[in-house]
C-alpha cells in the first residue's frame, strides 16, 4: 500500500532541536522537481507492486508518556555524535539527489514501514519515501519494496536508523506470525521482555505480526507474579489484597495471577467462587513439561485448563517454542506468551541501495559546473 510521498516542506524543527551539530550533519533542500530524471527510475517488476496485499495500517500500542519521536530523535542524536557525518559530508555534495531501493535479502513479514515514514520526515520532510508492501506483508528475498528519492546526504543518514528498526521489527513480526499462525486458536502474546527503551516498537511487531499485546508495563494490569505470591503468604493472600487495593483506589483493571501447580488453581477458583474477586485471567506457568525425546507432556495444562472451564481466560507460559506452540495452543488455553518474540529475535535481512547509475550522472553534472 503505497505511502503518500511527504511533499516539499521547510526543515522540520524537530531534528535541528536534536543538538545545534546536527545542522552539520542534515541538508534541507528547498524544494526539488517531481518531474526529476531520478523519479520513476526504480526497477521493481510491475508484478510486485500488482501483488502487493492491500491492509489497514497497525497503530502502536497506546501507552501514557512514551514518546516515539523522542526514541527517533535519540537514534539520530547517537548516531550524529559531535560532527555529524562526516563520510557524507567529504564525499557528497549537500545539492546531489539520489533514489534508494528497499530490498528484502531474506523471506518475512516486513514491519516498521509506518515507523520509517517517520524517520524520514524527521530527517528531511522533502524526501519522497514509496512503498510497494504494506506492514505485515511477506516479502520474498529479492523483492524491492520501496523507494526514497530526495537528498542524497539526508537519506544515508536515515538509512542505518530506518534499517536497525525495520530489521528488528520484521524479525519479530516475522516469528510472531509463524507462532500466531501454529497456536491458533489460541492468540500469542509478547512479554515485557523487550529491549530497554523500544517497549512500544517490539510490541507494535507483535501487533504487525499477527499477536496481541500483553500488559504493556506495570500500570495497565495487576499481574501476580511468584514473588509477589511469596511475599503475600499465599495466592490466595495475594488474590485479597489485590481486590483490596483495587476497591480502595477506585481503580478497574485486569487482573492475572500466576499459577504453578493444580493446587494453586484450586485455591485460586476457590477464592473466586467465595468473594466478589476482580480476577480476569489465570497463567499456568511451566506446566507444559519437556520429555527427552523433544516432545512435552501438556496433561497438566488440559487438567489445569479443565477445572477452569472457561471461568476465567487462561495463559499459558514456559517451554513455548515454535516446535512446541501448536501443541499447546490445542489444549484449550486462551493465550500462550513468549518471551523469546522479543528477547531472542533474529532480525530480517533488508538493505536499502542507491541508484549508483543515477547519482554518479548528478555528480558528474556537479563537478562539470564547478
Amino acid at each position: 500500500m503505497p505511502a503518500a510521498a511527504a511533499a516539499a516542506a521547510p526543515p522540520n524543527p524537530n531534528v535541528l532541536q536534536l543538538a545545534p551539530r546536527l545542522r552539520g550533519l542534515v541538508s534541507f533542500p528547498s524544494s526539488y522537481s517531481s518531474s526529476s530524471p531520478f523519479s520513476n527510475r526504480l526497477r521493481l517488476p510491475r508484478a510486485a507492486s500488482m501483488s502487493a496485499e492491500a491492509r489497514v495500517p497497525v497503530a502502536p500500542p497506546a501507552h501514557p508518556t512514551y514518546d516515539l519521536k523522542a526514541v527517533i530523535n535519540l537514534a539520530l542524536s547517537e548516531d550524529a555524535g559531535d560532527r555529524g557525518d562526516v563520510s557524507c559530508l567529504a564525499t557528497i555534495p549537500s545539492d546531489v539527489k539520489a533514489e534508494a531501493t528497499f530490498i528484502a535479502k531474506e523471506d518475512g513479514v516486513v514491519a516498521g514501514i509506518s515507523l520509517a515514514d517517520m524517520i524520514f520526515k524527521q530527517v528531511d520532510p522533502s524526501l519522497k519515501v514509496e512503498w510497494f508492501e504494506s506492514d505485515g506483508n511477506y516479502v520474498h528475498k529479492g523483492l524491492q519494496f520501496g523507494r526514497v528519492y530526495g537528498c542524497a546526504r539526508n537519506i544515508i543518514v536515515a538509512e542505518r536508523v530506518v534499517l536497525n528498526f525495520m530489521q528488528r521489527m520484521s524479525g519479530i513480526a516475522t516469528m510472531t506470525k509463524a507462532m500466531a499462525d501454529a497456536a491458533h486458536p489460541a492468540c500469542i502474546l509478547e512479554t515485557r521482555k523487550t529491549a530497554p527503551g523500544l517497549r512500544l516498537v517490539d510490541k507494535w511487531a507483535v501487533l504487525i505480526g499477527g499477536g496481541k499485546n500483553h500488559r504493556i508495563g506495570l500500570f495497565d494490569m495487576v499481574m501476580i507474579k511468584d514473588n509477589h505470591i511469596s511475599v503475600a503468604g499465599g495466592i490466595t493472600n495475594a488474590m485479597k489484597f489485590v481486590d483490596r487495593f483495587l476497591a480502595k483506589e477506585k481503580l478497574a483493571l485486569p487482573v492475572e495471577v500466576e499459577t504453578r501447580t493444580l493446587q494453586e488453581v484450586k485455591d485460586l477458583l476457590e477464592y473466586a467462587a467465595e468473594n466478589n474477586t476482580s480476577l480476569t485471567r489465570i497463567m499456568l506457568d511451566n506446566m507444559v513439561v519437556p520429555l527427552g525425546n523433544g516432545d512435552i507432556d501438556v496433561s497438566m495444562l488440559k487438567d489445569a485448563v479443565e477445572l477452569i472451564n472457561g471461568r476465567f481466560e487462561t495463559e499459558a507460559s514456559g517451554n513455548v517454542t515454535i516446535d512446541t506452540v501448536k501443541k499447546i495452543g490445542e489444549t484449550g488455553v486462551t493465550y500462550i506468551s513468549s518471551g523469546a518474540l522479543t528477547h531472542s529475535v533474529k532480525a530480517l535481512d533488508i538493505s536499502l541501495k542507491i541508484d549508483t547509475e543515477l547519482a554518479l550522472q548528478h555528480s558528474v553534472v556537479l563537478l562539470d559546473t564547478c
